[in-house]
Formats: C-alpha cells, sequence, structure tokens
C-alpha cells in the first residue's frame, strides 16, 4: 500500500461508518464552504499536500464528521457534489469547482482594489474599484495605473487573477497609444490571446523578472 493511500485511509476511516475506503466516501459530500487564505500556507486534511490556498469542506452524512481539502482530492475520490439534490457528473463537478475557484479569485482582486483605493485618494483608483465590481475585468487605462499602483504601495496581489478588458474598439486603441512600458505592468494579466493581440500592435513581450515603471 503506498504511502498517499495510508495518509488518505488514516484521515478518512476514523471519521466515517465504512471501514474501506470505496464505502466511506459514499457517506462523503462537498458542503460548499470554501476559504481563500490568500498564501498557499496550508494543508490537506486527507492527502496531506502541503502548500494549499484555497481549502474546500467535505463533511460525512452520518457521522457530522468535517474535513477541509483541496478540490484535487474532491475529485480524484469522487465525494459528491450536490445541486438542487442531484449528485453532478465528474465533469460537471469539476466545472462547479473551478467556478469557485474563479469567485475566490475575484473577489481577490477586489480586496486589492478595495486596499489600493484606500491607500490614495485617486479618482483612477476609485473608479477602478468601481468598475471591477461591476465588470470583473479592467480597462487597459485603469490596469496601467493599478498595476504601478499596487506594486508601488507593495499591496499583495496576483496578476493573473486579473481579467482585462479588451473586446471593445476603444480599448484596443487605447492599447495600441500606450507606451510599452505601461503595458508589461499589466503584461501578466493578460491572455495568450491577448498578448498576440498587443504584440500585433507593437508591444514587445517582456524581459523575465522585467516589470514596468
Amino acid at each position: 500500500m503506498s504511502v498517499y493511500s495510508q495518509r488518505v485511509r488514516e484521515s478518512v476511516l476514523p471519521l466515517s461508518v465504512a471501514n474501506t475506503l470505496p464505502s466511506a466516501f459514499t457517506e462523503w459530500s462537498f458542503t460548499e464552504n470554501t476559504v481563500d487564505h490568500e498564501t498557499p500556507i496550508e494543508t490537506c486534511e486527507l492527502c496531506g499536500q502541503q502548500k494549499l490556498r484555497y481549502h474546500f469542506e467535505i463533511a460525512n452524512h452520518l457521522t457530522a464528521a468535517t474535513l477541509w481539502v483541496g478540490s484535487h482530492c474532491i475529485l480524484q475520490f469522487d465525494v459528491a457534489i450536490l445541486e438542487n439534490g442531484l449528485r453532478l457528473s465528474p465533469d460537471q463537478a469539476k466545472r462547479h469547482l473551478d467556478k469557485l475557484t474563479q469567485l475566490m479569485q475575484l473577489n481577490s482582486c477586489i480586496r486589492a482594489l478595495e486596499q489600493l483605493a484606500a491607500k490614495e485618494n485617486n479618482p483612477i483608483l476609485s473608479g477602478a474599484l468601481k468598475y471591477y465590481r461591476r465588470n470583473n475585468k479592467l480597462t487597459p487605462k485603469y490596469a496601467a495605473v493599478v498595476f504601478w499602483k499596487l506594486q508601488r504601495f507593495r499591496i499583495d496581489h496576483h496578476p493573473s487573477f486579473f481579467q482585462i478588458e479588451l473586446r471593445r474598439d476603444q480599448h484596443i486603441a487605447d492599447l495600441r497609444a500606450m507606451p510599452t512600458r505601461r503595458v508589461h505592468r499589466f503584461w501578466r494579466a493578460l491572455s495568450s490571446a491577448q498578448r498576440i493581440k498587443a504584440q500585433a500592435l507593437g508591444h514587445s513581450v517582456p524581459n523575465v523578472g522585467k516589470r514596468g515603471s
């Protein structure tokens, strides 16, 4: 028996009625409770995986026991995810967990923008916060200022969590006219397709580790 399987067995069987893993996992389901620890510091209480940022709670409907686990374990061990009383298929379950993770990432972005707006009485920063709350995205002009200020005030944030609005002609024109050094400020927030678009508009790929000023 692998160390991994032994760890899972020791974690779940004492909290279950069944005495075999397949049967024990039928007693467990996802509670819809999640926690964003903001940094990867937590451990999966099921498999022992470390450096988790997100925790998902599962509960045993027979013993009322709970465990905080990573989303990977929910999918790997086919822990039930219910919606309107019906169990989701594996594909549906993955999409559901992905959606919850994206929601936590969105909330993380909003928290960073709230902290930023509180740091400086700046209509651009307050406007960016309002825009992101409404659209879940930043325009290129907002992004150029926001990412500069996030670094300046040393506010913890993950650029890849942010999304940039680049569908309207005006936003594309703004990106084209923007100095490349400013585009580099939010380069990591751009999707792969958006980066290709930025290069087509005349912007270069930033050097690794280089930050816009």
